[in-house]
């Protein structure tokens, strides 16, 4: 059994473990927990055991909720027990409680049984990430006033009302965080064992007892992508730990300087308001897979004044429960309607609770009717098609980056062009003179639709398609289609099942050769499409980003070791001539800062401050993403 069976352990818990080893047990830490892999085996009543030889056995018992939160549910039988290497080690080897995937789940069994009341007091909003499909978190500039402080990216959670001042142990609470945060990019990846990981979890509980839950779930992000990076875990990329550290750094500093925004304290759990009667409509489904095991659907609806919904049924399964809940019931409000039916058809909602992100509750006092859908074709659907494109990007990028904007960018509607297939994305042009757009895999799981719909709509070079998806932030004119629709009097467009009512959802409907018009005798296979221009590639701004992934890959030495010799001015000459001035100088900051080597009195090296450097860190990379993204939204003009 492998240490994958290990039950979480809450972060708490190995900090303190950690605490409590002597200088000399602390360096061999990192061993003794790679040492743990492949030992994990199945105990009496449901407890985990881990032998280190003959003589010492460490067993994790826990507690109801399958984490061991206690100190007393890991115990070891070695005479140095509970200070012992062989407890910190298999404590530090088991995965970090998944606070914010608990949190989820317990919202969605409670919504079915929840009154829909205002929230409680005390309950606050924080800012949200990407959610569960394995897709990247949407990022948003922020607010700054200073080097580093801003709002920093979304990271997935749920968002609910904004905390109004600061209190002085959140303060002291946010200061700890930086402090520990500052000290593990200064490590990097290489240097960022358990030790500087504990230090981590120990900031994000003192964070989360200060009731600060989005600073404590940033935290506990670099944590779980340092161990990735560490283990070279499948799907682990630089870019979302070197995300996961501007979101985590930003917060701090803001919590830190007493000057934190809306926002920037956070709920632990979704709170739904009183919507009153609603009637929406449904626009499509959206697989949602996660990789932490969790597995469903989400369904779009379109609410009075365009006003985005959604309802989900996210639980534990993987890829088997994403692809069954298409077709599974609509736990709202009494309605007899499957996901399936409601993606096209639309509800009349009496006692209404909605939250922050849009999400429609199912408590006792909600009662749904199903009613007639609209096409896409029909008003009020038709408008989301018709706003200029460029408008609608920066609207839906606006929206995924404030406090409350749910998981991600809203919903785009556009009617495209399908001019071919280029490497792994189909080249479209936006229909009226709009610009080129890459349209890319959704989700991209080969159990999944997506892949196989859009490989059948590339084969067809001229197809109109009206097409609605979602865009993507960290890319140029990036489109990621969720469903597909003919294009109202078009003549090369797809021709639908009836049943479909007009639309195709790319996560679950398959596309056949009779949906498309038909090609001539003896056409040709397309060939390939050049892919367009792409500012955000093309602008020097790469070399910002990989100096910033290589203090979080190799910590601050490795940032020093780069921009050292004759050519340290190099790197800031194309960013200069490209008229990127202020990442030219905040990148040489940044390097300058992390090769400076203070001296004591007398005249001794001495470690340099990583408060300083983190600084410097954090003012390139908030730059960095707020000039990329004004990139992406001139490259959907």
């Amino acid at each position: 059994m492998s240490t994958a069976s290990l039950p979480p352990v809450a972060p708490e818990v190995l900090a303190e473990a950690v605490e409590a080893l002597t200088a000399r047990l602390r360096k061999k830490l990192d061993a003794a927990v790679a040492e743990c892999a492949g030992k994990a085996t199945e105990g009496a009543d449901g407890t985990v055991e881990v032998r280190f030889g003959e003589d010492t056995l460490v067993t994790l018992a826990p507690g109801p909720s399958g984490a061991v939160t206690e100190a007393g549910q890991a115990v070891c039988s070695c005479l140095l027990a509970p200070r012992c290497l062989h407890r910190t080690a298999v404590l530090g080897a088991a995965p970090i409680a998944d606070a914010e995937a608990s949190a989820e789940v317990e919202a969605e069994a409670s919504d079915a049984a929840a009154e829909g009341a205002s929230p409680a007091a005390g309950q606050v909003g924080a800012l949200s990430v990407e959610p569960v499909p394995g897709s990247t978190a949407a990022s948003g500039s922020g607010s700054e006033s200073g080097p580093g402080l801003g709002s920093g990216s979304g990271s997935g959670s749920v968002e609910d009302v904004v905390a109004a001042s600061l209190t002085p142990a959140q303060t002291r609470a946010g200061a700890a965080l930086w402090q520990a945060a500052s000290e593990a990019l200064a490590a990097g990846v290489t240097a960022g064992g358990t030790v500087v990981q504990a230090e981590l979890l120990r900031a994000a509980h003192t964070a989360r007892l200060a009731g600060l839950p989005r600073a404590e779930a940033a935290a506990l992000r670099v944590v779980r992508g340092l161990r990735n990076a560490r283990e070279q875990g499948r799907g682990q990329r630089l870019s979302d730990l070197t995300a996961a550290f501007r979101e985590l750094l930003a917060g701090a500093f803001a919590l830190a300087s007493g000057a934190a925004g809306p926002g920037a304290v956070g709920g632990a759990r979704r709170a739904y308001e009183k919507g009153g009667s609603l009637r929406v409509l449904g626009l499509c489904r959206e697989p949602v897979l996660s990789a932490t095991g969790y597995g469903g659907v989400t369904t779009h609806l379109l609410g009075p004044g365009g006003a985005f919904h959604t309802v989900s049924d996210v639980r534990p399964g993987g890829i088997g429960r994403a692809k069954g809940a298409g077709t599974a019931s609509v736990a709202l409000g009494g309605a007899v309607l499957d996901h399936a039916g409601l993606a096209r058809g639309g509800l009349l909602i009496a006692g209404a609770t909605v939250s922050a992100d849009g999400r429609l509750g199912a408590g006792r006092s909600v009662r749904a009717t199903p009613v007639r859908g609209a096409a896409w074709s029909e008003e009020p659907v038709a408008a989301l098609f018709a706003r200029p494109v460029r408008e609608a990007v920066a609207a839906a990028l606006d929206a995924g980056a404030e406090p409350a904007g749910g998981t991600g960018p809203e919903l785009l509607g556009c009617d495209v062009e399908v001019l071919g297939a280029a490497e792994d994305h189909l080249v479209a042009r936006v229909l009226d003179g709009g610009p080129l757009v890459r349209l890319r895999v959704a989700h991209p799981h080969p159990e999944l639709a997506h892949t196989a719909n859009l490989r059948r709509i590339g084969g067809h070079p001229g197809l109109l398609l009206r097409v609605l998806g979602r865009p993507d932030p960290d890319r140029a004119a990036t489109l990621r289609p969720l469903a597909v629709a003919p294009v109202p009097g078009a003549s090369p467009t797809l021709r639908l099942p009836e049943e479909w009512l007009g639309r195709a959802d790319l996560g679950y409907d398959r596309l056949q050769g009779d949906h498309f018009p038909r090609l001539g005798a003896g056409a040709a296979a397309p060939a390939p499409v050049p892919g367009g221009p792409d500012p955000l590639a093309d602008a020097p701004l790469w070399r910002v980003r990989r100096l910033l992934e290589t203090g979080v890959a190799g910590g601050r030495r490795a940032v020093a070791e780069a921009s050292r010799g004759a050519d340290r001015a190099a790197p800031a000459v194309p960013l200069r001539r490209a008229g990127l001035t202020g990442a030219a100088e905040l990148a040489e900051g940044l390097a300058a800062e992390a090769d400076r080597r203070p001296r004591d009195s007398f005249g001794r090296l001495v470690d340099a401050s990583s408060d300083a450097y983190a600084r410097a860190w954090l003012a390139s990379a908030v730059h960095l993403e707020a000039a990329e993204r004004s990139l992406v939204l001139a490259s959907w003009s």
